[in-house]
């Protein structure tokens, strides 16, 4: 036997930086009371998850890490790092909140002062950080789509670490919370039926609920209770199974089209024989390159947030993509109505607008009506697609304050109403309010302030029936004749600012492609990068699309600050010469990056996408 032939391949080479400590002023949650430091991790490899739960994309790799926690449980403990961007994100109860509606299953450090973000050089939401069982970061990846890399270094770790004797195996420091005992939990939506009963989507138990009018008692519910994907003949409600399902939406025919947010899916109810089948979606998660439309079982869709009827066609609030698509119930195909999947605020045509989570809708005379909630903003949209904004700035523009409407803030809204008199309520979702927008006067007042989290809303005989998510029930008020009186308050993003040099400045989007893969160049170009700013005025030079990931931009010295928005996306393929059509991996993440132009500060702007940054390795 030849000795050297037979030796075991050594481990691969890889940037060793030593972990910093875990601190955050909320404490932790999901661990009994406990409090964790770095090193009662050690032995075991640990996946920091940087999140915050406005976010939908944050949603979307809580979802990519469950099969992954799940095979890996006894080698691979992950751990999220709440870090907020609004002033209600940074409330402690409203992260407890969070973790049980989006159904964490780790330990959550509560971190409102952004000190591990800071202590992580973290620059977006979301971000994996790699830390190998010896207490070493070894990789780090921003957005979605990692999955795949990140089975593959567990799989290295736990081998390479396993060699060296430096694995623990073992039960990791979750501890479940004790479940409560309330008829819903954390409803999404609700609507009125015929029957003057309310269908509400009872998001984190995957069910629908009917509730009679009083908005208490329940009299059917629709879904097993269990994460799943499945329709159910007529008798059989209780079979189907949802995953965190939003919005709800009359059809003419009496029957119900839901967003099933977390499947990716558009579902019918047929509310009178329970029945349930699937309208759209294929259960995959939208990605770019993918279908944009046609036949609608056939075509992938992204976080479908809340859906409305209109102009004979639902629209779907396609949060997962910051677009909005439609659904022909005629002719049974989607397809894009507005946005680009850029996120941000921009007016205009629907193949130029952009949005950002967009996740209430309704159906006005002659508009749709759109919270869009990363912006804060309440936008509307005409038949043809143009699309307006009646409050709002842009992203990182928040706060309570009513007034004219070019001055009034709000703070993550998620729903919409359309009120008798044609004016706008909108559910203002961390601000705990119901606010109200008047077309005719261009105003915005407050209708009513100490809900929880509303959602949604729905007029019934002159009063407005709210749903409050986070007190888990319906909330019955009369429209005040005259509106409430608040203090303004204004807020921008909690984010520091980078500072950076004016004039010359380059952006290097960091990608390595994971072991075992290399980049996808069969069809061309595998890489995109799309940069803007806020004001466009800040860039002089390097705005818009390109394939390299590196870009040379010239910042205006006389604009002293702004937000550099830069997309950027890699496709990498399994490198296996023998397999003709090898398993291929898209990454992609946006940035909002705020900067503050200082002279002599860095001319170098790196944000990772996979991988270390061989420059502070």
């Amino acid at each position: 036997m030849n000795d050297a032939a037979s030796a075991p391949t050594p481990a691969p080479r890889r940037a060793r930086v030593r972990a910093p400590e875990l601190i955050g002023e909320g404490g932790w949650i999901n661990t009994g009371g406990k409090d964790l430091k770095l090193a009662d991790f050690r032995g075991r490899t640990l996946i920091l998850d940087f999140w915050t739960f406005c976010c939908v994309n944050c949603l979307h790799v809580l979802d990519e890490l469950r099969e992954l926690e799940e095979k890996h449980r006894d080698t691979v403990v992950i751990v999220g790092v709440h870090s907020p961007k609004f002033v209600h994100e940074a409330e402690h109860a409203a992260v407890v909140d969070a973790v049980e509606r989006y159904g964490v299953e780790h330990p959550v450090l509560d971190d409102p002062r952004l000190a591990t973000w800071r202590q992580y050089a973290v620059r977006a939401w979301p971000t994996l950080v790699v830390i190998d069982p010896e207490g070493y970061v070894v990789a780090q990846h921003a957005g979605e789509g990692h999955a795949h890399a990140l089975e593959r270094l567990v799989a290295e770790l736990e081998a390479e670490h396993a060699a060296k004797g430096t694995l623990r195996r073992g039960d990791g420091p979750y501890v479940a919370p004790e479940p409560a005992a309330t008829e819903l939990r954390f409803p999404g939506k609700a609507l009125l039926l015929p029957s003057g009963n309310f269908l509400v989507s009872d998001t984190t138990r995957h069910q629908l609920v009917e509730l009679a009018p009083d908005g208490e008692e329940v009299l059917r519910r629709f879904g097993s209770g269990e994460r799943g994907f499945a329709d159910a003949p007529a008798g059989r409600g209780e079979r189907a199974a949802f995953s965190e399902p939003q919005g709800l939406a009359a059809l003419p025919d009496g029957s119900v089209v839901v967003a099933d947010t977390v499947n990716h899916a558009l579902r019918r109810l047929d509310p009178v024989t329970g029945a349930v089948t699937t309208l759209a979606g294929t259960g995959r998660q939208w990605w770019q390159g993918s279908p944009t439309g046609g036949p609608a079982r056939e075509v992938d869709l992204s976080s479908p947030w809340d859906v409305a009827y209109f102009g004979g066609r639902v629209w779907i609030a396609m949060a997962g993509v910051h677009q909005l698509w439609t659904y022909d119930p005629v002719e049974g195909t989607v397809a894009v109505a507005a946005g680009t999947t850029n996120e941000g605020l921009v007016d205009g045509p629907a193949a130029e607008a952009w949005f950002a989570q967009p996740s209430g809708l309704a159906a006005g005379e002659d508009r749709l009506w759109v919270a869009d909630s990363e912006t804060s903003a309440l936008r509307w949209v005409t038949e043809d697609g143009t699309v307006h904004t009646a409050v709002g700035t842009g992203l990182f523009d928040f706060g309570h304050r009513d007034g004219d409407a070019a001055e009034a803030l709000l703070q993550h809204p998620l729903g919409v109403t359309v009120l008798p008199d044609g004016s706008v309520a909108i559910s203002d979702t961390y601000n705990h309010a119901l606010r109200r927008y008047d077309p005719v006067s261009g105003r915005v007042s407050t209708l009513a302030t100490d809900l929880r989290e509303p959602s949604d809303a729905v007029v019934v005989d002159g009063d407005v029936v709210v749903v409050e998510s986070a007190r888990h029930r319906l909330t019955r008020l009369r429209l005040p004749e005259e509106a409430v009186r608040v203090a303004a308050v204004a807020h921008r993003t909690r984010r520091e600012a980078t500072e950076v040099a004016p004039g010359a400045l380059m952006v290097d989007v960091v990608f390595q492609a994971p072991a075992g893969q290399k980049l996808d160049t069969r069809y061309g170009p595998s890489t995109r990068l799309l940069v803007s700013s806020t004001p466009p005025e800040l860039l002089r030079t390097g705005a818009g699309a390109g394939t390299d990931l590196s870009r040379a931009l010239e910042l205006d010295p006389a604009v002293p600050e702004g937000v550099l928005h830069v997309s950027a996306m890699a496709a990498s393929c399994d490198d296996d010469p023998a397999n003709p059509y090898p398993a291929c991996h898209v990454h992609q993440q946006d940035w909002g990056v705020p900067v503050r132009l200082v002279a002599g500060a860095a001319d170098r702007l790196p944000l990772v996408l996979a991988g270390m940054d061989p420059q502070e390795a």
